[in-house]
């Protein structure tokens, strides 16, 4: 996760130098998006014939080479061509940890792993900016570094003694029927995907674009990280114990007012109210991701609970790859002060899909809601199986509501899943 990290934005920094347009950039960018969707799907097909150990030496070792070859191409489709493989591999190396994870797991320490994995993840990320400052990023020393960081993953895996586990791919639930038990879930999650994409594949272009050092670009993405991380769990606090929708809507709209906050600084060259911003950026919107699953299952019997929250992932992931794609246009067309602008603006029509969703239909019962989980974000599928809801949850009646309806025992016949109201288009009560 360093060397991902550490990546992330060098790659990002070392567009801007070479004289890339932003516009280009995107698409370099939101290629790692597309080769993580791909990975998360072909992964789990070939995990059973070659097994978890042969598939992380086979993915790491694409990644560590991917890493280099930025150095010898200076081309925007060659780059383009690596960030499809490495976010094809690391989507299967998360996968592998994801499942072995699960296969160690019990139900009394189930929640605890998932808790140190997000914050292995998400700390490996934020460290990684650290190591921009140790050389040059307009040389090759920092792309050989990162190489040697993906190759070091190998070690561990490679030296276990112990068996590796069974996996058993988990099943995605389709759109139609995901939007069906939960169009703010849906819209929410692809939405925040498209915000994170945008974020974390042009932020150092940005940051770079407004004369920022190497130091505080590294500095500003460390602390929008770093700020998701700890305000994961009060966010989630307050959402069991109020309506999970109006803490989604507080959220996404404090995040847009702090997008704003951060424009200001950036524009006006307040670095220290810039850092603030971006933390507080970073710690309402991250959480967003694991309040639409939470808010999901909250309609969900345990066993459905990990197909939808699959589904959910794979909309999200699709939503990333767009989300460098639209910004980086939007940079080239107008300035770069509407990196920030578009940010806010996303977060503020989420809000206000959530006020109207409130609307339309009555808050659940809180002795109805399911506890909020923290979820690493743009991890692997597999990661879901890890949710101690999934095994903890026993219910033996379904969920008693619909948002905004009694419950309907003929109905839950039917559908053996609720929703959370109708959706536009659909005839539900």
């Amino acid at each position: 996760m360093i060397g991902n990290g550490l990546q992330l934005s060098l790659v990002g920094i070392r567009a801007s130098l070479e004289g890339f347009p932003a516009a280009i950039t995107g698409f370099v960018m939101s290629a790692y998006y597309l080769g993580f969707l791909f990975g998360s799907i072909i992964t789990p097909k070939i995990l059973a014939n070659v097994g978890h150990v042969r598939v992380f030496a086979a993915l790491a070792s694409l990644a560590s080479s991917a890493a280099l070859i930025y150095v010898v191409f200076v081309d925007p489709i060659v780059w383009g061509m690596m960030r499809l493989v490495t976010g094809f591999a690391f989507a299967g190396l998360y996968i592998v940890c994801e499942s072995w994870l699960n296969d160690a797991a019990t139900n009394e320490t189930r929640g605890q792993l998932l808790s140190v994995y997000m914050i292995i993840m998400m700390g490996g990320m934020a460290f990684g900016q650290v190591f921009l400052n140790v050389a040059d990023p307009g040389g090759y020393s920092l792309f050989i570094f990162v190489s040697v960081l993906v190759s070091l993953a190998l070690i561990p895996m490679a030296l276990t003694a112990n068996p590796a586990p069974n996996f058993t791919a988990s099943t995605r639930l389709k759109l139609k029927e995901l939007y069906k038990i939960s169009p703010l879930g849906v819209v929410g999650m692809c939405a925040q995907g498209v915000i994170g994409g945008a974020f974390y594949g042009m932020a150092a272009v940005y940051g770079d674009n407004i004369g920022l050092s190497v130091a505080q670009i590294s500095s500003f993405i460390s602390v929008s990280i770093m700020g998701g991380v700890i305000l994961q769990w009060p966010v989630g606090r307050f959402s069991d114990r109020f309506d999970r929708r109006l803490i989604l809507m507080i959220t996404t709209m404090l995040s847009g007012g702090a997008a704003l906050l951060a424009l200001y600084a950036g524009e006006t060259g307040n670095f220290l109210l810039f850092l603030g911003a971006v933390g507080l950026f970073g710690g309402f919107s991250v959480p967003l991701y694991s309040l639409c699953i939470a808010y999901t299952n909250d309609y969900l019997e345990p066993d459905k609970m990990v197909a939808a929250s699959s589904g959910l992932m794979f909309v999200n992931g699709v939503g990333a790859i767009f989300g460098p794609l639209i910004v980086g246009q939007l940079m080239s067309l107008i300035g770069s002060e509407v990196f920030f602008a578009w940010i806010a603006v996303a977060h503020i029509a989420i809000g206000l899909f959530a006020i109207y969703r409130m609307q339309m239909n009555r808050a659940m019962p809180m002795e109805d809601q399911g506890p909020f989980v923290a979820m690493p974000v743009r991890a692997g599928a597999a990661v879901a199986t890890l949710n101690p809801e999934t095994e903890e949850w026993v219910n033996d009646e379904p969920p008693a509501y619909s948002e905004g309806e009694s419950g309907d025992e003929e109905d839950i016949e039917q559908t053996e899943i609720m929703d959370d109201g109708p959706a536009l288009g659909t005839n539900n009560p």
